[in-house]
């Protein structure tokens, strides 16, 4: 014969906030934590972190042009050409990544204010 289930434990889910739950409508209080930028829109933070370290964007949108422009010619049955592309793309994917390292280096680097 089989055991009687015990009841479900409650989970963070289910919990109610007041008695030590999540509640993911609430954004979580981390203690000694302030964040500098309060209510800022995607367009405002997007702007703020373009200006901070612009090679970013341009290598990111670097990298999807040739990538597209590599599809078609391989749609198009281009093989040269589109080995040349990818070849390309990678090398648009290595300036990001080093445009990434370079901007946060530089951010660990500045003094604070």
């Amino acid at each position: 014969m089989a055991a009687p289930l015990a009841p479900a434990a409650q989970t963070s889910e289910t919990a109610s906030p007041g008695q030590g739950g999540f509640d993911i409508s609430q954004q979580p209080v981390i203690e000694g934590f302030r964040p500098k930028h309060k209510d800022e829109s995607f367009k405002e933070k997007f702007m703020r972190k373009t200006k901070a370290n612009p090679f970013v964007p341009i290598g990111c949108l670097g990298t999807a042009g040739v990538l597209m422009c590599g599809l078609r010619a391989f749609q198009q049955g281009k093989a040269q050409k589109s080995q040349a592309l990818m070849r390309t793309r990678v090398l648009a994917q290595g300036f990001t990544v080093v445009a990434l390292v370079v901007g946060a280096t530089a951010a660990a680097l500045k003094p604070k204010q």
